[in-house]
C-alpha cells in the first residue's frame, strides 16, 4: 500500500495543502491498487428522489436587494432608518441638492409605505445603487417608474460620477395632488458599472417608490439574469426560502397598524405579496434593510421557472440564532397558524378563493402546487418549539393532509437540543426533520457514515444547511466526499442544500458562500462547481457498493494554550500546564507585572497585566485570543483561574492551538451567558463538539482544568467534572458512491480523492456489461485554490476515456472529484 502523507492538527487529521501539477488520469497498469470499489450484485439500492439536491435562499450578504432582485435603486422608497443599521436614514443611498426632506405623515402613499420625499422647489436627486454604482450596458433598456404627487417636470438620466451622460434623457410631467404612478424607459448609450441615476425636478413635488429595472430580467420575472441563470444551471430539485435566521428572529409582531408596523419584526409572508408599493419593509436580521420586493410570489415564480419544488419556511414563534425567546401570546400564535393555512391556499387554492385570488391578481391564476412546508429554523428552546410545532402541524394536516410538514433538530449536528428534538420527532413520527451544520473539512471527512446508522423507518432527513468552513477547493472536496454518504443513504436523506447560496462581495455577513457577485459580474465558488457536478449527475437509484483502502487514525491533541473573551472583560491568573505526575511544563502567575511569552492570535481586545492577573478589558470585542507555551506532550493538564469582570458572556479557554489556525476552546457562558460548549476552531469559524446549559457569575473566580490524554479531553469546573469528549474519529480521504441513471442506461461512478497523492483504484462492476468508453468529468487543482472575481481556476473538465470494462483500474488525481458516466449494454 502507498503511504499517504498528512499534516496533523490536534486530534484531527488535516491533509497537506501543497501546490501540485495535475495530469489527466490514466489507466494504471501492473500497479497494486490503493483502493477497491466493488458493486454488490445481489443488492438493490435506494431510489434517489428528484428533490435530492436543491438550493437554500436567504436574504443574507445582500442576496436579495442589490442581488437576485434586479432593482437597481437603493432605498427606493426612502424607508431606511437607524433601526436597520447605525447611521442610516431616509436618504441613505441618495444625494440630494436643493430642498428635499424625508417625510412621514398622513399624506404618505399608503399605510405600509410610511416615508416619502418632499421636495419644496427645484432639486436634484442622485442614486448610486449598490456596490460602486449602477451597472448598465450599452443599448440595453431600463424601465423607470416613480410615484409622485404634485405638478412638476422630472428629467431622468443615467450619468457617470462626473456628470457625463450615459443615456438619453427621459422627461416625465407629473400633475395633480393625488399619488399617481409614472413610467418611462431609459436606453444606455454606453456601458458602465459605476453609473448613477439622476432625477431633476423644477418644482415642489412629493416622490416615492423610485425604481429602475433592467428591461431584460430572468424570464421577465424581475430577477437578475446572470444570478438566476447560475442557480438554474444547478438544476435544483427544490428551493428553500426565505431563510434562515431571518425567518424566526426579530420582534414577535404580526402585521398590525396598532403597532405602527414595527421594524425588526418577525418575517411574515403576507408582508411580501401584492403590489410592491404596498409591501412593508423590515430590518433584516443580518444588519440592513429588506424591501420585500423579492417576496413570496417571486419565490414561488422562480421555483416554477427553474423546475424546482418550492419549500417555504415559516416562523414557529420561537426565536433562534442566539435570541432564544418563545411567544406567550396565544392570539399571536393562532394568527401565525392561520397564516400558514392561508399560505397553502395562496399557493394551491383556486383563483376564486380568498388567497388564491391574490395570487391570480399578481399574474398567476394557476396553482403553484406546493407540497412541503417547514415550520421553524434552528430553535434552541426544544420544548417550547416542539409545543408550537405540534400546533402548526395539527392545523395543517387537518385541512391539508397531503402536505409534508418539516420539523427541525436545532442549530447543531449534535448536543442536548439535537438529541431532545430528534427523540420527540421519532416518537411522534414526523414527516421530515431539518438538520443544519457548518463544520471543518476534517469533520466532513470523518463523518461520511453519519447517516448509515439512522433508523430506516424513522422520520426522513432534510439537510437544509451545510458547508465546510471556507471557500477553497479543499473545503469543496470534503463536502463532495460527504455527499457520497448522503447519496448512499438516499432512503433516509431525502433533500440536501448547501448554504448560503449568494454573497455580494462588498456586503458579506457570512461565508463560505456558493455564488459570489458584484453589481455586474458573478462567479461560482469551488463549491458551486462541485455542487453543480453532483446536482447535474444524481441518477435515480443507488447501486450498493463496498470500498476498501487507506484511512488515517487520529493523533493526540498538542499545541499552544490560549485565552480569549467574547464581548466580555475577564481576568485570568495562575496559568499552569503540568504532566500527569505533577511536573510543571509551563506556568505564569503574572506576579512580575508582565505577560512575557503571550502573543496575540487575532489582534483584538486590550490585554494587560493588572493586580497580578492577565486581563482583557474591553466588552465590545469578539474573539480576543492570545496564546503561549506550545505543548508537545500528549498527556497534560492545563489549569487556571478565571474571573468575569463585566460584559455579555464568560470565558474562552483554548488549547491545541496550531499554526494552521486550528484550535479547541472551552466556551463557558457563551451565547449571551446561556450555554457552554467545546468548539473546534478552523481559522475564524468553529464547529461544536459538545454543548450544555451554563452561566457565569460576574465577580466570581472559577477554577478551570483541561485534562488532555491523547485524543481524550476531560474538563473540570471548580473541581467537578463538567464534560468530556474524545476526538478520535478516523479520517477517510477517499470516498465513493455509484448510482444509476435508468432512463439513460448509465452507471455514474463518483470518486472523491481528498489527498495530495493520486489514488489507484480497482472498480468491479460485477457482471454488468458496459461500454468500453465513458464520459469523464474531473474537478481538481491546488487544494488551497479558490475562485474569485479576477479568476476562476477551478472548473470541471470533461473528456471521453477508454479502458472501461466490467472490472477496470483507474488512477484518480490528487485532490479531485471524478464522475464517470458509463453506458450499460444488454
Amino acid at each position: 500500500m502507498r503511504r499517504i502523507p498528512y499534516r496533523l492538527a490536534g486530534a484531527a487529521a488535516v491533509l497537506v495543502s501543497l501546490p501540485l501539477a495535475v495530469s489527466p488520469p490514466v489507466a494504471a497498469q501492473a500497479v497494486e491498487p490503493d483502493y477497491t470499489i466493488t458493486v454488490n450484485p445481489a443488492a438493490t439500492g435506494a431510489t434517489i428522489p428528484q428533490s435530492m439536491y436543491g438550493v437554500f435562499f436567504e436574504d443574507i450578504n445582500y442576496a436579495a436587494d442589490g442581488g437576485l432582485y434586479a432593482e437597481l435603486v437603493r432605498n427606493r422608497s426612502f424607508e431606511f432608518n437607524s433601526t436597520d443599521a447605525s447611521g442610516w436614514n431616509g436618504l441613505t443611498g441618495w444625494t440630494a441638492t436643493g430642498s428635499a426632506t424625508v417625510t412621514n405623515d398622513d399624506q404618505r402613499l399608503n399605510e405600509r409605505n410610511r416615508n416619502y420625499l418632499s421636495v419644496t422647489g427645484a432639486a436634484t436627486l442622485v442614486n448610486a445603487g449598490y456596490n460602486t454604482g449602477l451597472a448598465v450596458k450599452k443599448n440595453d433598456k431600463y424601465d423607470f417608474s416613480v410615484w409622485a404627487r404634485g405638478t412638476a417636470s422630472l428629467q431622468v438620466t443615467l450619468q457617470t460620477v462626473d456628470g457625463t451622460a450615459l443615456s438619453t434623457p427621459l422627461t416625465i410631467a407629473t400633475k395633480g395632488d393625488t399619488w399617481k404612478k409614472y413610467t418611462g424607459a431609459l436606453k444606455a448609450t454606453a456601458t458602465s458599472d459605476v453609473a448613477h441615476l439622476k432625477i431633476k425636478t423644477d418644482a415642489a413635488v412629493r416622490l416615492d417608490e423610485v425604481s429602475l429595472f433592467p428591461k431584460n430580467t430572468y424570464k421577465n420575472h424581475g430577477l437578475r439574469t446572470d444570478l438566476a441563470q447560475k442557480v438554474a444551471d444547478l438544476d435544483p430539485g427544490f428551493v428553500r426560502f426565505p431563510g434562515g435566521c431571518l425567518v424566526n428572529t426579530g420582534s414577535m409582531y404580526a402585521y398590525d397598524a396598532a403597532n405602527n408596523y414595527p421594524r425588526a419584526r418577525a418575517y411574515q409572508w403576507k408582508d411580501t405579496v401584492g403590489p410592491v408599493e404596498t409591501r412593508a419593509t423590515n430590518k433584516n436580521f443580518w444588519g440592513y434593510n429588506q424591501t420585500y420586493g423579492l417576496g413570496y410570489y417571486e419565490y414561488f415564480q422562480f421555483s416554477e421557472d427553474i423546475g424546482a419544488m418550492p419549500l417555504p419556511v415559516l416562523p414557529a414563534l420561537v426565536t433562534g440564532c442566539g435570541q432564544n425567546r418563545a411567544t406567550v401570546d396565544e392570539a399571536l400564535l393562532q394568527r401565525h397558524i392561520q397564516d400558514a393555512l392561508d399560505l397553502i391556499e395562496y399557493a394551491n387554492g383556486p383563483a376564486t378563493s380568498t388567497w388564491g385570488k391574490v395570487r391570480a391578481a399578481a399574474g398567476h391564476p394557476k396553482p403553484f402546487n406546493l407540497t412541503t412546508v417547514a415550520v421553524g429554523n434552528e430553535e434552541n428552546l426544544p420544548n417550547e418549539y416542539w409545543a408550537n410545532f405540534l400546533r402548526f402541524e395539527s392545523a395543517i394536516k387537518a385541512k391539508y393532509p397531503n402536505i409534508t410538514v418539516v420539523s427541525n433538530s436545532g442549530p447543531d449536528d449534535q448536543g442536548a437540543t439535537f438529541e431532545n428534538l430528534w427523540a420527540k420527532n421519532r416518537e411522534h413520527g414526523s414527516d421530515m426533520v431539518d438538520e443544519h451544520y457548518y463544520n471543518s473539512p476534517a469533520w466532513f471527512l470523518q463523518n461520511n457514515r453519519r447517516y448509515d446508522a439512522y433508523d430506516r423507518n424513522g422520520p426522513k432527513v432534510f439537510l437544509g444547511e451545510y458547508a465546510s468552513l471556507d471557500n477553497k477547493l479543499y473545503n469543496s472536496l470534503a463536502e463532495a466526499a460527504y455527499m457520497t454518504g448522503l447519496e448512499r443513504n438516499a432512503d433516509v436523506v431525502k433533500m440536501a442544500s448547501y448554504a448560503p447560496l449568494l454573497a455580494n462581495i462588498d456586503n458579506v455577513q457570512w461565508k463560505p458562500d456558493m455564488i459570489w457577485f458584484d453589481n455586474d459580474e458573478s462567479w461560482g465558488s469551488t463549491s458551486y462547481q462541485v455542487q453543480k457536478l453532483f446536482m447535474n449527475n444524481v441518477g435515480d437509484r443507488v447501486v450498493p457498493t463496498t470500498a476498501t483502502g487507506n484511512v488515517l487514525q487520529p493523533k493526540p491533541i498538542t499545541g499552544a494554550i490560549g485565552l480569549s473573551t467574547w464581548r466580555t472583560a475577564a481576568t485570568y491568573d495562575d496559568v499552569k500546564v503540568t504532566r500527569p505526575d505533577g511536573t510543571v511544563i509551563y506556568g505564569d502567575d503574572f506576579d512580575d507585572g508582565n505577560a512575557d511569552g503571550w502573543t496575540s492570535v487575532t489582534n483584538r481586545g486590550n490585554w494587560t497585566v493588572s493586580n497580578g492577573g492577565y486581563a482583557q478589558t474591553t466588552t465590545d470585542t469578539e474573539d480576543t485570543m492570545v496564546k503561549a507555551a506550545t505543548i508537545s506532550e500528549t498527556d497534560y493538564d492545563y489549569t487556571l483561574k478565571a474571573t468575569k469582570q463585566s460584559g455579555a458572556e464568560g470565558f474562552l479557554v483554548a488549547f491545541g492551538i496550531q499554526e494552521t489556525g486550528q484550535f479547541y476552546w472551552w466556551n463557558l457562558g457563551g451565547w449571551n451567558n446561556t450555554q457552554g460548549a467545546v468548539e473546534k476552531g478552523i481559522t475564524s469559524a468553529k464547529e461544536q463538539i459538545l454543548t450544555k446549559p451554563n452561566t457565569v457569575t460576574t465577580g466570581q473566580t472559577y477554577d478551570l482544568k483541561v485534562s488532555v490524554r491523547g485524543t481524550k479531553v476531560t474538563l473540570f469546573l471548580d473541581g467537578v467534572e463538567w464534560a468530556s469528549f474524545d476526538d478520535n474519529a478516523v479520517t477517510e480521504p477517499f470516498a465513493q458512491v455509484v448510482t444509476e441513471d435508468t432512463r439513460r442506461g448509465e452507471l455514474i461512478v463518483k470518486v472523491v480523492n481528498a489527498q495530495d497523492i493520486p489514488a489507484v483504484t480497482r472498480i468491479d462492476l460485477g457482471k454488468r456489461k458496459v461500454a468500453r468508453t465513458a464520459k469523464q468529468t474531473v474537478i481538481t487543482g491546488d487544494p488551497g485554490e479558490q475562485n474569485t472575481r479576477s479568476a476562476e481556476p477551478i472548473q470541471p473538465v470533461t473528456s471521453t476515456v477508454s479502458g472501461i470494462a466490467s472490472t477496470f483500474t483507474r488512477e484518480f488525481p490528487a485532490n479531485s472529484v471524478t464522475f464517470l458516466r458509463i453506458k450499460t449494454t444488454r
